[in-house]
C-alpha cells in the first residue's frame, strides 16, 4: 500500500470515528457515508425515504463533495427542495477504485470545509 493510501484510510477512519461519536453510530461505509451527507444537504431531517430518493440522496452528495474540486455546481432547488446539480468538468475515467479513492478524498475535504473538522496527524511510525 502506498503512503498516501495509508494516510487516506487513516484519515478516513477517523472521519468515520468523528461521525460516531457526532451520531452515535458508524456508517458501515463510503455509501453509508454519502448518504448522510445527502440527508445532510437536502436539508429536510432524516425521514423514511424511498429506494428512488435514497439513490437521489447519493447522488446529491456525490456532486456536494465533488464540487469543491469543480466537477458539480449547483443548479437551483426543485420546488419540493431538491437540489439538482450541473456537470461542469467531466470526471477522470477511473477503475471502482480509484474511483473509491476520489470519494473518500472529496468527503474529507466537505467535513473539513462544511463542518470544521480537522485531521489529526497520525503518529510516526
Amino acid at each position: 500500500m502506498f503512503k498516501r493510501d495509508l494516510e487516506l484510510e487513516r484519515s478516513w477512519q477517523q472521519l468515520l470515528g468523528f461521525i460516531e461519536q457526532s451520531l452515535g453510530k458508524k456508517p458501515k461505509d463510503l455509501n453509508g457515508v454519502l448518504f448522510l451527507i445527502g440527508v445532510q444537504e437536502l436539508g429536510q431531517g432524516y425521514r423514511l425515504f424511498s429506494k428512488e430518493e435514497k439513490q437521489d440522496l447519493l447522488h446529491i452528495a456525490i456532486c456536494k463533495v465533488l464540487s469543491f474540486s469543480g466537477y458539480y455546481e449547483l443548479e437551483g432547488i426543485d420546488q419540493q427542495g431538491w437540489p439538482h446539480w450541473k456537470v461542469i468538468k467531466k470526471l477522470p475515467h477511473f477503475d471502482l477504485l480509484e474511483q473509491e479513492k476520489l470519494l473518500k478524498m472529496a468527503v474529507i475535504e466537505y467535513f473539513e470545509l462544511e463542518h470544521q473538522w480537522i485531521v489529526r496527524p497520525s503518529a510516526p511510525e
